[in-house]
């Protein structure tokens, strides 16, 4: 038997044969969904991303601040599900804008099929996210060590569809107290920092200069970017982030940390925003 699985729903299940000492059992095993969802601005269709159902509308809202579509929710008059009667299934958002939201068209198309493991492909250059004139998120934000190495516990202890399928990223906002104000989980890395800010977005939290991010996957190039575009000033992963990520993070003055695990972190720029100062030990 395959998959089985409704449209708009973020678990399927399917049945398995599981090996075990040399014995083989049959039982049903979940698996994270994955659909195409496919974004459109003013009626017209700008691109396709491999998705986890859900929040699809976050994603949307996330997606536009984060490519540099939109300023702010003002920009934003309506998402609106569009029902696609044949599938059966709500697999594509249009997105009204405001006239004053100006944006390049041709360079944003980027003959899209996002892979869901990788926002950035299709760009043609780094150069049109560089050019987006993002500013240094603010540098009064600060954080123990102590409660940086506590979050990863609690981002996990939020991650239901994680917990039934091993599958899925999660992406999760903190104060400076170590408190969890939200998550959320997707099938793609990027997708799940867009439902993330969609979601700040959506509920008009303009300023999110007082709360650090979590990332359970590798925090690539992209992931930073957006994390910059919405104003956070600490990435955190609990992997490890590409040289370019942390190029861009010591550009735009942000803290990096990476290999976020038990009581052990790298940081890789912005130590300043770690309070009290973190203790310098030579390597011999």
């Amino acid at each position: 038997m395959g998959p089985t699985s409704r449209p708009g729903h973020s678990v399927d299940m399917t049945t398995v044969q599981e090996w075990k000492d040399g014995v083989i059992q049959q039982g049903l095993d979940y698996l994270v969904a994955e659909e195409p969802l496919e974004i459109r601005i003013n009626g017209e269709p700008l691109t396709v991303t491999m998705r986890t159902p859900g929040n699809d509308l976050e994603l949307t809202a996330g997606f536009l601040l984060t490519e540099g579509i939109v300023c702010d929710r003002g920009q934003i008059r309506q998402l609106v599900n569009v029902s696609q009667a044949e599938q059966h299934a709500n697999n594509v958002v249009n997105a009204e804008l405001t006239p004053d939201a100006e944006f390049d068209r041709d360079n944003l198309k980027r003959n899209f099929f996002t892979a869901s493991s990788c926002g950035i492909c299709g760009k043609t250059s780094i150069d049109a996210v560089r050019r987006r004139g993002m500013r240094a998120p603010r540098s009064d934000f600060r954080i123990s060590a102590e409660i940086l190495c506590q979050i990863p516990d609690r981002l996990r202890a939020a991650q239901p569809i994680f917990g039934r399928t091993g599958g899925l990223h999660g992406a999760a906002l903190f104060d400076a107290e170590g408190q969890l104000v939200e998550v959320r989980e997707d099938v793609g890395r990027h997708n799940a920092v867009d439902k993330l800010i969609g979601w700040a977005v959506m509920n008009n939290i303009s300023d999110l200069g007082s709360y650090m991010m979590l990332v359970s996957g590798r925090a690539g190039f992209e992931i930073v970017q957006k994390a910059l575009a919405a104003g956070i000033p600490l990435l955190a992963s609990v992997s490890a982030p590409s040289g370019l990520a942390v190029q861009l993070a010591r550009q735009m003055q942000m803290t990096l940390v990476g290999f976020l695990r038990g009581n052990r972190f790298v940081i890789y720029a912005g130590q300043e925003r770690l309070s009290p100062a973190v203790e310098h030990v030579s390597v011999p």
